[in-house]
């Protein structure tokens, strides 16, 4: 307990004597451990606001300029009624007052928009009243920032640009072009040496006699489609000269197909019909030979086994 006492008692002194004492000296008591943490920080005073109404009243007078309202434009006015609300009947007290929910930022916002419409409604009329004009007339040229020769390099450099863009695009093109008409003139090649090995094949088919067509001759693959073609049509008109001719000489021997069918004439003629034949009344039909005697029955062939 008296070693603490005796801590207590350096601190206390240490307080008082170390408030004047130099850097140097400081530094020794830190390097001896007399110092101890919290004992050396400044306390800020708060700090007293000052509201000087004299002083601010003469700033003010120094940078005041008793101008013409034209010069200032200024105005300080109340919103305008809100015309939507008055008409639904949504206006309220707080709201026709001027006292809006800081908080809620529609009505912060409209309270804005519907203060710069009544300051519109109300500088306009001042306005007009000093002659000074509104809108802005048609034929108004507002002065360019740059001069003339500026714009006339900026607008060489686009043209030039615009150029070099253009001659890209054509070169582009000439290119795919290019492409394009070596693509097509390979499959032309294609198609010349196909038609020349099958007209190579089948004059080699004609020479070994394994075809007698003669359809190479043509030349092209065109006269082979009209050949075909012709051919089609004639044996879709008719037989053909070899029916032709066995007809002539043999003569048409009828029609063989769908010689049975109905047809209108067949359907309507009734004069071979017979009614009794038709529904089953008729007599019985006899052979050319006449009626054939039935044969007996097995008793009646016993009896007539038994008689012999």
């Amino acid at each position: 307990m008296a070693d603490v006492e005796m801590e207590t008692q350096m601190g206390l002194d240490s307080e008082e004597d170390y408030g004047e004492l130099s850097d140097a000296e400081l530094q020794e008591a830190f390097a001896k451990g007399l110092l101890k943490p919290g004992l050396n920080v400044p306390l800020e005073e708060p700090k007293k606001a000052v509201n000087n109404i004299e002083g601010l009243k003469m700033c003010l007078a120094e940078f005041k300029k008793n101008l013409p309202w034209v010069e200032r434009l200024d105005l300080t006015n109340q919103p305008a009624v809100d015309v939507l609300a008055k008409i639904e009947g949504t206006l309220n007290e707080k709201q026709s007052s001027g006292e809006i929910n800081a908080e809620d930022d529609f009505q912060r916002e409209m309270y804005f928009y519907r203060q710069a419409q009544a300051t519109v409604l109300e500088a306009l009329p001042k306005l007009k009243k000093l002659q000074v004009p509104t809108k802005r007339p048609d034929d108004y040229f507002a002065e360019m920032a740059k001069t003339d020769q500026h714009m006339q390099k900026v607008r060489k450099k686009l043209m030039q640009k615009q150029m070099a863009i253009e001659k890209s695009e054509k070169a582009k093109k000439l290119r795919e072009q290019r492409k394009f008409g070596k693509k097509v003139q390979v499959e032309v090649l294609q198609k010349r040496q196909k038609a020349k090995k099958a007209m190579m094949t089948a004059v080699k088919k004609y020479q070994k006699g394994m075809t007698d067509k003669l359809d190479f001759l043509e030349g092209d693959q065109e006269g082979k489609k009209g050949s075909t073609a012709s051919k089609s049509q004639i044996s879709k008109k008719g037989p053909n000269a070899k029916r032709k001719y066995k007809d002539q000489k043999f003569g048409f021997g009828g029609k063989k197909k769908g010689s049975k069918w109905n047809t209108k004439e067949s359907f309507n003629d009734v004069s071979g019909f017979r009614a009794k034949t038709a529904h089953g009344k008729g007599g019985k039909k006899f052979s050319k030979g006449g009626k054939k005697n039935k044969r007996p029955g097995k008793e009646t062939r016993r009896k007539m086994k038994a008689r012999k």
